[in-house]
């Protein structure tokens, strides 16, 4: 089964975007690199939030740098997934970030395999804000195989 099909089996739609003030995906000879994509989850890890509510929003993150790729790329079938940022809102004490871009991580794991084209590189950061009060914000980069 291809990652695009898993991702339809999984129940993510990849409806067409409309170009907005910047580019969510651009390609420069055999990558895409996305701009960050924020959940729609909003507050801080560790005061308020949980691991398992910022892990959501990572994986919230994730499907919708999906959407870009798909809009971008015509497909999410012939990739390979090189690098995650993962940018936690997280209160001073907080130190699971990992824990959280996990959400992120694992489903791209599920659409290109966790040894394959989907073991990728990842850095998981903690920062006192983000955009809009988003809990989470991930970028990407795939080559195109």
């Amino acid at each position: 089964m291809t990652p695009e099909q898993k991702a339809v089996e999984l129940g993510i739609t990849l409806p067409a975007q409309t170009p907005g003030y910047l580019n969510l995906c651009v390609r420069t000879g055999n990558l895409l690199i996305t701009s960050g994509h924020v959940s729609d989850q909003k507050g801080v890890l560790g005061k308020g939030l949980t691991v398992e509510q910022g892990y959501a929003a990572a994986r919230d993150c994730a499907v919708k740098i999906l959407r870009s790729v798909k809009a971008s790329h015509g497909t999410l079938d012939g990739l390979r997934v090189l690098k995650l940022l993962g940018c936690v809102y997280s209160a001073e004490d907080f130190t699971d970030q990992h824990l959280v871009i996990n959400g992120a991580s694992d489903l791209l794991h599920e659409l290109y395999g966790k040894t394959g084209d989907g073991f990728h590189a990842r850095s998981a950061l903690g920062f006192a804000a983000l955009p809009t009060g988003a809990a989470v914000e991930v970028e990407a980069i795939f080559e195109i195989k």
